[in-house]
């Protein structure tokens, strides 16, 4: 399993200090969530607080749009050349055109699905993608309560995945802890995106230990 912390829940006083100490703790991508408080009900950070951030940090980024205008977004942010760039598929009319542009700019594509979408929605995408996110709790906010229903949509996509794009991972964000990390691991999860589990924790370190399954 991969570890993707969320720098939503760090301590923003202290940036540099917890972006150094999750790459030294042991994760394999930094976790970015940007809010533009239209799509979702808050509103997070930009690329003037990402680029310090890339330069700081010695894992790739992977950054997460929580966006209406994802065109805009991606040209904002591709010129940092995370890892992975991934939009919401129920925030885009033209997901298959925004898939290609971000893999022209020598990105990674991926796709978020809300708690509530439907597998079924990518089902014709899939084969383009890196990378499915599926969110584990509803976009917005840290801290929330993870939602079980998302271990059978795990499930339900692997197959998907199998079938279609084997190279596909796919990626779990909300409410991850290791009381849930073997069930995810146990659906296909490839790769988990932990914010104040590890955030919250006294030693990083043994925090993202305890999801590397």
């Amino acid at each position: 399993m991969l570890v993707a912390p969320s720098i939503l829940s760090a301590d923003f006083g202290n940036l540099e200090r917890d972006i150094k100490a999750i790459c030294d703790a042991g994760c394999d991508l930094v976790h970015v969530d940007v809010m533009d408080g239209h799509y979702v009900p808050n509103l997070t950070i930009g690329p003037v607080v990402v680029e310090p951030v890339a330069k700081v940090a010695t894992k790739p980024l992977d950054i997460h749009l929580m966006v209406e205008n994802n065109n805009f977004f991606v040209d904002l942010f591709a010129p940092l050349k995370p890892k992975y760039l991934s939009f919401h598929i129920e925030s885009e009319k033209h997901p298959h055109r925004l898939i290609q542009k971000i893999r022209s700019l020598g990105i990674s594509p991926a796709i978020v699905l809300n708690p509530h979408t439907k597998v079924e929605e990518i089902e014709y995408l899939i084969e383009d993608l890196d990378m499915v996110l599926l969110m584990s709790v509803n976009p917005g906010f840290g801290g929330q309560k993870f939602i079980p229903t998302v271990i059978e949509k795990a499930k339900k996509l692997k197959e998907l995945i199998s079938k279609r794009n084997p190279s596909c991972l796919i990626e779990v964000d909300g409410g991850v802890s290791n009381k849930n990390i073997k069930e995810l691991k146990e659906a296909g999860v490839d790769i988990v995106v932990a914010g104040s589990y590890v955030f919250g924790s006294s030693n990083y370190e043994e925090a993202i230990k305890s999801l590397k399954i």
